[in-house]
């Protein structure tokens, strides 16, 4: 597997544990690989594509939420739905971008145009005409962009200074 900076090879240097949680509201414990590159060093985490990076539902919890916000069936409470479509509504100029630029760079296939944010359609029907909205749509987007190390994270977002 290629390192997502620089395309190297990458060696297996122990594993780590992840906690998430299903839909039912269980916590379930996953053994994630820590990988680092042999060429520059950085540790990467082989992530299943049911975890998105740094958020501690599943995808599919993430996924249910942002589709169907008043129908689904997800044990979390108000805050961290809201900050789960602020989240999304954050991100979602910048993951089309991403996916074009990524279809672009690979020549996958055409890119649709007029997928901006100045757009008419939602949000969920712009991502939706890149990855589809058939279920795992979520992980449709997230993987190419963490593979091509184009993820953003917002982890350090409340550190304090002195950290």
């Amino acid at each position: 597997m290629p390192s997502p900076c620089c395309g190297k090879s990458m060696s297996v240097i122990g594993t780590r544990n992840r906690k998430s949680k299903e839909s039912s509201g269980e916590t379930k414990v996953y053994n994630i690989r820590r990988l680092r590159c042999d060429h520059c060093c950085r540790i990467h985490h082989e992530l299943p594509d049911f975890l998105i990076p740094y958020k501690r539902y599943e995808a599919e919890c993430i996924e249910s939420v942002l589709t169907n916000p008043s129908t689904h069936a997800v044990p979390a409470d108000e805050s961290t739905l809201y900050r789960w479509f602020v989240w999304f509504n954050h991100f979602v100029d910048y993951w089309i971008h991403c996916l074009k630029s990524i279809m672009l760079r690979t020549t996958l296939e055409k890119v649709p145009l007029n997928l901006t944010s100045a757009n008419s359609e939602t949000a969920l029907l712009r991502i939706g005409r890149l990855v589809g909205n058939a279920p795992k749509w979520l992980g449709r987007i997230v993987r190419p962009i963490v593979n091509f190390n184009l993820w953003l994270h917002t982890r350090s977002a409340f550190l304090s200074e002195d950290s």
